[in-house]
This record gives C-alpha cells, structure tokens and sequence, in this order.
C-alpha cells in the first residue's frame, strides 16, 4: 500500500518513529497501527506506560484526520485525549485500530482500541481532533 508506507516515511524521525509505531492498513474511516513494548514505552519497572498508550491513540487519531482533510488549506491537532486503561503488557507488540466516530467540518471525533497480540483489550481511547485553517505566516 503506497499510502501506508507514505504516512510511516513520513513519520520516521519524529515521536512517531521513535516509539516505534508503524501503520499497517488504513481505510476510509478507520485506521491501524502497532506499537512494540520496549524501553522507550514501557515504565521503568517494564510495565507498558499508559502516557505511551495515549500518544500512540492519538497519533492513530491524528493521522487519520490528516488523510481525511485538505492538507494544503487544514491542519488536524487533537484538541481532547481520554482514554481508560483496562489492562497492561510487558512485552510483545500493542495494536490500534481507530474508528471514526464523528466528522465534521471544525472536529473529528475518534475511537481508538489498543490490544495485546491475543487481542485483550489495553485501552479505550477517544480522541477529539479540531481541524483548522492553515494562516499564512
């Protein structure tokens, strides 16, 4: 898919990258992603860190506004990030799958599920985007 490996080169040297999140699938209205549990997003006794946990659900988030707008006229930034944490890893790889729940033309409103690689349920996250008008500088 030449928009997958698009969006992960794109993310490459940022946050994104560096906490190893890669997307695997995206579809209209949903997106996918995995996180891998390491040192970088884990809590100092190994535990996966819940703080990793939200910017990975808000980066699902965000990139899926980003591919739904105008990127020359808009820009997507989360505006509200909730989520609940039900379960926890120590190892092995995290998977996302966004949901869009709500566009419109000011927000994107998203729900995002994080598993384990036996499809236990991590966290609940949604997410609010607020999609505003590029201002020329």
């Amino acid at each position: 898919m030449k928009e997958v490996k698009e969006l992960n080169d794109f993310c490459t040297h940022s946050m994104i990258g560096g906490l190893g999140i890669v997307f695997t699938n995206i579809q209209s209205e949903s997106i996918h992603a995995t996180m891998p549990v390491n040192s970088k997003t884990c809590q100092p006794n190994g535990w996966l860190h819940g703080g990793a946990s939200l910017a990975f659900a808000e980066t699902l988030a965000g990139a899926g506004s980003y591919l739904l707008i105008d990127r020359e006229k808009f820009n997507a930034f989360g505006l509200q990030v909730s989520g609940n944490h039900i379960s926890t890893v120590k190892q092995g790889i995290v998977k996302g799958d966004a949901q869009l729940v709500h566009k419109g033309k000011t927000t994107h409103i998203w729900e995002v599920k994080l598993s384990d690689e036996n499809d236990k349920l991590i966290s609940l996250v949604r997410v609010t985007n607020i999609i505003t008008e590029k201002k020329e500088n």
